[in-house]
C-alpha cells in the first residue's frame, strides 16, 4: 500500500488547454492522471453526435490532445490515466486510444466501466414514476440522453484488474480522483471519512487550475496567466492531502484560492452527495504549508444514499442569440431601444405569417451592467453591445428575426456599427435538464477488460443516509446597531466563488480575517442576498455555514433562465454572480474602517491585496 500518491488533473471541461497535459506527465511526476471532460449539456452534444455517427459521442481531445501525443511517456512513467472521456460512447473512445497507443508503439490496458447510460430504459424508469428531483416533474416524452452519476468503486476496481488507463462514462467529477485513491490505499465502502477526503481532493483538483489561481477573486496577485500550472495532489493514505503545482508555472496556490474552489457548484455543504459517501465540507481547513503548497483536512463523512442521480436532457424547441455594437451618447438608451424594434418587427412579421409569437425573449445591453440590473452603476457609456435572444418552437421564426437585424444599421437608430453573426448564425436546439433518483440496485455496473465482463455489487449497498442526521443551521447573529456603523464592499470582508447546477446557482463567501466572519453572518443572509438578486432569480435562497473558513454558502433557485443551453441569459452558468454579490454593501462598525487606513474607502487593488496578504493567502 501506497504512503502517498500524486494525482494530476489536466481537464476540467471539454475543450481546456492541450498544454496541461504534456505540463503533468512532463514536470509534474504524477502516479496518477485524470481528467473530467463532462457536463449535462456536453452529454447532450455527444448524445447528438453519436446518433449521426455510431462512432461518435466521447471527447475526441483526449484522444488527439493526450494520447496520442503522450502514450510513450505515459507507458515509461507507468502513470495511470483515468477521465470520463467516454461520454455516451466510451467503447469508442476506447477502441480510438488503443489505435493511438499502436500507432505510438506501446500497449497499455485500457478499460471501460459501463452502465450509466440508462437511456435504452427510459420507459422502465417512466414506469416507475421517476420524477424531477426539485419539481416533481414527470420523465419528458422525448430524452436526449439519460445517464446515471457512477462513483470511484468501478474504477478503483478496474485499476486493480490491471488497468493502465480506465475510461468512464458519466461519472460523478470527482470520481476518477476519488477511484486511484481507492485502489491505492486499499479504502473500504464503510471508511467514510477517507471517502470524503478523497472525494474534497477530487472536487478541488476536477476543474484543473481554477484551484490554482483560476478565477480567484484577488485576480491581480495571480502570476503568469498564460503559463498557469495544473494541479497536483499529494495525498495521503487517511485523504488529507497537499495541493500543489508543477515547478515554474503560473498561478497561485494558498488557503483563499483552494477554499474558493471548494465552494465551486456544492448546494449544502454538509450533505455533498456523491455515490459512495455524503460528504461533510464544513469543518475542512486549509493551510500554507510552503510556496504555492497547501495541506487540505478535516472532511467528514456520512453513509451514502442508495440511489444515484441521473441526468436526463430533453429538447424543447429552438433558440437564437445575435449581438450588435451600437456608439454614441445615450448608447445604452439606443441599444435597448433598437432590439425592441427589432423584436417589435419580427413579432408583427410572424403574425402576418400565421406563426406563433416568441416563447421568451431576451435583451441584455451589455455595457450598461444590465446583469447587475437595479444596481447598475454604468452611466452614459458612449458603447455598448446589444444581445438579443429568443425561444421558439420553429427554427423559421427564429431565422426571421436574425435577417432583421443588420437591416437596422441603415433603417434604425442612429449609432448602430456592426453586427456579429445576424443573418450567418443560426437557431440552436433547446436542451433542457431533467435531474432524479433511481435505486442502485437498478443500476448493473460493469467494468470491461480485454473483453472480460467484471460485474459490480453497486446496488447491494444499504445506504442510510437521510437528511434528519444534519445539524440544525443556526439563525443568524444579531444585526449590527446602525448608528454605529459604515458601508463598504463586500469584496472588502470576503472572497466569493460561484457556480451552477441546473437552473440554481450557488455562491460561496468566507471571511478574509475570522474577525470579519460575525459581520457576514448578520449582514450576508438569506434574506439580503435574495433581495439582491431578487432582479435575476424565482425561487429561494439558502444558506449554510462553513465554520472551516469562516465561510457561508447560498443556493439561489431558480437563477438561470433554465440554465445551461436552455437559457437565453448572458450569464447562463452564474460565473459572475459571486462577483455581483462582492459588490453588495455591507455594514461594518466604524472603528473598523478607522483602524484599517482607508483600506475600505476606495478599495483600490492594492488595498485588498494587503489585507489579503495579511489573512488568508500568507
Amino acid at each position: 500500500m501506497a504512503k502517498t500518491v500524486r494525482i494530476g488533473c489536466h481537464s476540467g471541461f471539454w475543450g481546456d488547454t492541450e498544454t496541461a497535459a504534456p505540463q503533468l506527465v512532463r514536470h509534474g511526476k504524477v502516479d496518477y492522471l485524470v481528467s473530467d471532460y463532462l457536463a449535462e449539456v456536453t452529454m447532450s452534444i455527444m448524445a447528438a453526435q453519436k446518433l449521426r455517427n455510431p462512432q461518435a459521442g466521447y471527447a475526441t481531445d483526449f484522444v488527439t490532445a493526450v494520447m496520442a501525443p503522450l502514450a510513450r511517456e505515459i507507458a515509461d512513467k507507468k502513470i495511470k490515466v483515468v477521465t470520463n472521456a467516454g461520454g455516451v460512447n466510451p467503447l469508442a473512445c476506447r477502441e480510438a486510444v488503443l489505435k493511438a497507443c499502436e500507432a505510438a508503439g506501446v500497449t497499455l490496458e485500457v478499460a471501460v466501466v459501463l452502465g450509466d447510460d440508462l437511456q435504452p430504459r427510459a420507459e422502465e424508469f417512466r414506469q416507475l414514476d421517476v420524477r424531477e428531483m426539485d419539481t416533481g416533474a414527470v420523465l419528458p416524452a422525448k430524452i436526449v440522453s439519460m445517464n446515471a452519476y457512477l462513483g470511484g468503486f468501478p474504477i478503483a476496481r478496474a485499476v486493480s484488474e490491471g488497468a493502465d488507463v480506465v475510461i468512464t462514462g458519466r461519472c460523478v467529477d470527482s470520481a476518477v480522483t476519488l477511484g486511484c485513491l481507492i485502489h491505492a490505499f486499499g479504502w473500504e465502502m464503510d471508511d467514510l471519512d477517507r471517502l470524503a477526503a478523497g472525494t474534497l481532493c477530487g472536487h478541488i483538483i476536477e476543474c484543473g487550475a481554477q484551484c490554482n489561481g483560476g478565477n480567484f477573486t484577488d485576480w491581480r496577485l495571480v502570476p503568469d496567466y498564460d503559463n498557469m500550472g495544473f494541479p497536483v495532489a499529494e495525498v495521503e493514505a487517511d485523504g488529507s492531502f497537499v495541493l500543489g503545482k508543477p515547478g515554474g508555472t503560473g498561478g497561485l496556490i494558498t488557503p483563499a484560492t483552494v477554499a474558493e474552489q471548494m465552494l465551486y457548484e456544492i448546494g449544502d455543504p454538509r450533505a455533498y452527495i456523491v455515490p459512495d459517501v455524503v460528504c461533510d465540507f464544513t469543518g475542512a481547513t486549509y493551510e500554507q504549508v510552503g510556496k504555492d503548497r497547501v495541506r487540505v483536512s478535516g472532511a467528514k463523512g456520512r453513509p451514502a444514499t442508495d440511489t444515484y442521480k441521473v441526468s436526463t436532457t430533453w429538447p424543447d424547441g429552438f433558440k437564437f442569440s445575435s449581438i450588435f455594437m451600437l456608439g454614441g451618447r445615450e448608447a445604452a438608451a439606443k441599444g435597448r431601444h433598437s432590439a425592441e424594434m427589432i423584436v417589435k418587427k419580427t413579432r408583427r412579421m410572424l403574425a402576418e405569417k400565421g406563426m406563433a409569437d416568441f416563447r421568451e425573449v431576451s435583451i441584455e445591453v451589455i455595457g450598461s451592467e444590465a446583469t447587475y440590473g437595479p444596481h447598475s452603476r454604468a452611466l452614459d457609456s458612449r458603447e455598448v453591445v446589444v444581445k438579443v435572444a429568443a425561444r421558439h418552437d420553429q427554427k423559421e421564426a427564429l431565422a426571421l428575426l436574425g435577417r432583421e437585424i443588420a437591416p437596422m444599421s441603415t433603417g434604425g437608430v442612429v449609432g448602430l456599427a456592426g453586427s456579429f453573426g445576424a443573418g450567418r448564425v443560426a437557431p440552436q436546439p433547446v436542451i433542457r435538464m431533467f435531474s432524479c433518483l433511481v435505486p442502485k440496485s437498478l443500476v448493473p455496473v460493469t467494468v470491461d477488460l480485454d473483453g472480460k465482463q467484471i460485474a459490480l455489487q453497486e446496488g447491494a449497498r444499504s445506504g442510510g443516509f437521510t437528511a434528519a442526521q444534519l445539524p440544525v443551521e443556526a439563525p443568524p447573529a444579531p444585526r449590527l446597531a446602525s448608528a454605529e456603523t459604515a458601508t463598504v464592499p463586500l469584496i472588502a470582508l470576503a472572497y466569493g466563488r460561484s457556480g451552477d447546477k441546473g437552473d440554481n446557482a450557488n455562491i460561496g463567501i468566507f471571511a478574509r480575517a475570522p474577525e470579519y466572519q460575525p459581520i457576514l453572518d448578520s449582514e450576508v443572509t438569506e434574506e439580503a442576498v435574495a433581495k439582491y438578486f431578487a432582479h435575476r432569480i424565482q425561487g429561494t435562497v439558502s444558506r449554510w455555514r462553513l465554520p472551516g473558513i469562516d465561510g457561508f454558502n447560498f443556493l439561489l433557485r431558480q437563477a438561470l433562465g433554465g440554465g445551461g443551453m436552455a437559457s437565453l441569459k448572458a450569464d447562463p452558468l452564474a460565473k459572475a454572480f459571486a462577483q455581483m454579490l462582492l459588490d453588495m454593501p455591507v455594514r461594518v462598525p466604524a472603528a473598523l474602517v478607522r483602524e484599517g487606513e482607508g483600506r475600505f474607502a476606495a478599495l483600490r487593488p492594492a488595498a485588498y491585496g494587503v489585507r489579503a496578504a495579511r489573512g488568508r493567502t500568507s
